[in-house]
């Protein structure tokens, strides 16, 4: 008798272990620290594992811009949207970066993205505020004035509030010569 008390009650400490540990895919783990942010301060805060949904949000955006299509960015971006580009231009405002993504489509030759991996993060700001960050790497291709391919190499580090995309720092290099 003392055995299948003994038994039933590891695997009900089991089964509470698993259930505590889980969690569904696309959820934060806030217990899982992959990092550190600094403030202007020098004030350490955590960054943990982030949600992994904003990933095909991410994505359908990339495909959004190798299909022209302004009207699915603007839906995705965030009214307030800002943009941090490699030229050290700052584009504020949704509005702003259609206008931007317009005129710079119609002069650029061909640019087509590819994503090469994501890194889904939250963390807190200095005043507690949980922040979402999708972190991404992805491919640029377009052709130079002579008409030949050049890619370059870019990181993307986006901030999420709910589903909307409210700003991106764009990180750039040229892809290595062969």
């Amino acid at each position: 008798m003392k055995a299948h008390i003994i038994t039933a009650l590891s695997v009900l400490i089991l089964a509470l272990g698993v259930q505590a540990g889980h969690h569904e895919e696309g959820e934060p783990s806030e217990t899982t620290v992959i990092g550190t942010t600094y403030s202007e301060d020098g004030t350490a805060h955590h960054l943990f594992a982030g949600n992994t949904d904003n990933q095909q949000t991410w994505v359908d955006y990339i495909q959004a811009h190798n299909d022209r299509d302004l009207d699915k960015i603007a839906a995705i971006n965030a009214d307030d949207w800002t943009g941090y580009v490699p030229d050290g231009s700052v584009i504020e405002g949704n509005a702003t970066h259609i206008e931007w993504l317009d005129e710079w489509f119609k002069s650029a030759d061909n640019p087509q993205w590819t994503v090469k991996w994501m890194i889904a993060n939250s963390g807190s700001d200095d005043g507690g505020e949980l922040q979402t960050w999708l972190t991404t790497g992805n491919d640029i291709t377009f052709n130079d004035a002579d008409g030949n391919p050049v890619t370059e190499h870019h990181v993307h580090d986006v901030q999420f509030v709910g589903n909307q995309i409210k700003l991106i720092n764009v990180y750039s290099r040229p892809a290595p010569k062969k």
